[in-house]
């Protein structure tokens, strides 16, 4: 057990969110198997309210892309505090967006609430989240590289998605191989005894 809890241990701590993605194709089954393995997730009251919509159209990739673009301008712009430029500045990360249109598949990840064909759901965001942790742990564990983003606002992904307005956007995952020269920031995880308190 122990061993087995390592070995995963160092897989994820290898894992790394990544800006520059090659156009290479990534094999569906492994995107369709990856979702397979989210949607196992824990939710409120077993109603499992998460849909994700797989994006592999070019034009429709470059419409999200340029909404997102117009959203992320603004924000970086005139939104963003200082506060928040500051802390991700080690990043690098602007309002380019490239990524959404470059890499093979775009996953939308939405939050499904109450609507003519849903449930109230219970603990959403909670039920959520977890389901995205577990998508990306599965697609890293696949030998693929991801990122998650948030632009600000995320209506504008109901109508590139076709989605009805019950479901409400919760991130935008970029998945696919790194570019040949794709680079990420040094940064550092904090260790095991800062965040782990024992009593």
């Amino acid at each position: 057990m122990v061993h087995n809890a390592r070995t995963f241990a160092d897989r994820m701590a290898a894992r790394r969110s990544i800006r520059h993605f090659s156009p290479q194709p990534v094999p569906m089954e492994v995107i369709e198997e990856a979702i397979r393995a989210a949607a196992t997730a824990p939710s409120g009251a077993n109603l499992q309210p998460w849909r994700f919509v797989v994006v592999t159209d070019a034009a429709r990739k470059r419409r999200l892309r340029e909404a997102a673009e117009a959203e992320e301008r603004e924000f970086y712009a005139r939104r963003a505090s200082a506060q928040w430029l500051e802390a991700i500045a080690p990043i690098g990360t602007d309002w380019h967006k490239p990524f959404l249109e470059v890499a093979p598949v775009v996953i939308v990840v939405f939050e499904v609430h109450q609507g003519p064909r849903s449930p109230k759901p219970y603990y959403v965001k909670e039920s959520v989240g977890i389901a995205v942790g577990v998508l990306i742990t599965a697609l890293h564990h696949a030998g693929l590289a991801t990122l998650t983003h948030t632009p600000s606002p995320m209506r504008f992904l109901n109508e590139v998605c076709e989605r009805p307005p019950e479901e409400r956007p919760y991130l935008v995952m970029p998945v696919g191989y790194p570019a040949p020269d794709a680079t990420v920031p040094d940064l550092v995880r904090k260790p095991l005894p800062e965040v782990l308190i024992r009593r």
